[in-house]
């Protein structure tokens, strides 16, 4: 697949390329509002393209009806036909294709197989539960045979639980898939395990694109530093050290010139109510405590001052410090815990 899309809406443009290998599963990560969710809409033909390309095994596609693209697409909300089975939900695209009932019923069943819903073939999806309503969409988006199969948010209807088993099965299918998958999602963890490469759209711009591992250690902007849980900043590097606009300077291990990023995550952090004696962290700074917050079986700690960043320490740590909004403190940060790179 290649594609340029443009699409202008008043007071918005979404302006994205992609490209995607046979068998690869791009996913198009962002917040809220980036222009995920139209990017795919004009792939599948339902959102016309202001300008642009998409061209699929060589073909041109971006003027072709919805209906006549070999493209399967699951919805957020599944979208499944109410008065229809689970079978019939499955039979439904095959038989547009032309098949006869028969045809169509018996490739629906073989799918329902491959995705273990033998047993709730004749379910009316009100009787299904939300895994088993996800598996049934995406049966029936696989069943019409796709070139490009696309997934809106398709997990984002199922409870944490129902979401984990969902999610390794779906990794499972996507990487039997033989065509091109494109996935839309704003959580990391689903980007991560299911996707092959990301590309991380931002106010109808891809900002940085990559597999999942070399976003994850190298980011550009703050909503993924924010996804990934690092702190990040901007600064200007003179050998080991890294001049950040914000003011300080950051002691790093690599040696660079010019622009660079310097990140380190919020668990390198230590903190001190008194400025510490002796300590061996080359980097130190004078904070407050904006916030505090629970994050998994730690407490991160929101910090101003210096340098505003997060650092994550245990509840015991957490009450030995006396933490609290308006708290002064120490943040330390030893230069083998950061990691710069150039901008």
């Amino acid at each position: 697949m290649h594609a340029r899309i443009v699409v202008d809406r008043p007071g918005f443009r979404l302006d994205v390329a992609l490209t995607a290998a046979p068998g690869e599963v791009v996913a198009l990560l962002g917040p809220n509002g980036a222009g995920k969710t139209t990017a795919l809409r004009a792939l599948a033909g339902l959102v016309p393209f202001t300008e642009g390309h998409l061209r699929l095994d060589g073909t041109a596609l971006e003027r072709t009806p919805p209906e006549a693209r070999p493209v399967g697409v699951v919805f957020q909300d599944y979208l499944l036909f109410p008065h229809l089975s689970a079978l019939d939900n499955v039979a439904f695209g095959p038989r547009c294709q032309g098949a006869t009932k028969a045809e169509a019923r018996a490739r629906a069943a073989a799918w329902l197989e491959r995705m273990g819903l033998a047993d709730h073939a004749g379910a009316k999806p009100r009787r299904l539960s939300g895994g088993q309503a996800q598996r049934v969409a995406l049966a029936r988006a696989l069943a019409v045979r796709p070139r490009l199969l696309l997934l809106d948010e398709p997990l984002a209807a199922l409870d944490a639980r129902t979401r984990l088993e969902v999610r390794a099965g779906l990794r499972r299918h996507l990487a039997d898939f033989e065509a091109v998958a494109v996935l839309v999602t704003h959580d990391p963890l689903d980007a991560m395990v299911l996707a092959d490469r990301l590309v991380v759209v931002e106010h109808g711009r891809a900002v940085q694109e990559g597999t999942p591992s070399g976003i994850a250690r190298r980011p550009r902007t703050d909503y993924i530093a924010r996804l990934v849980g690092l702190n990040l900043y901007r600064g200007q590097a003179d050998g080991h050290a890294v001049r950040l606009a914000a003011g300080p300077s950051v002691v790093t291990t690599e040696v660079l010139s010019g622009p660079v990023f310097v990140a380190f995550p919020p668990s390198a952090v230590t903190l001190f109510r008194d400025r510490p004696a002796g300590a061996s962290a080359r980097n130190l700074w004078r904070c407050e405590v904006a916030g505090l917050e629970t994050h998994g079986d730690q407490i991160r700690a929101d910090l101003t001052g210096e340098l505003p960043l997060a650092a994550d320490l245990t509840t015991v740590a957490a009450a030995e410090l006396d933490l609290r909004p308006g708290a002064p403190v120490w943040a330390t940060v030893k230069a083998t815990q950061t990691h710069a790179y150039p901008a």
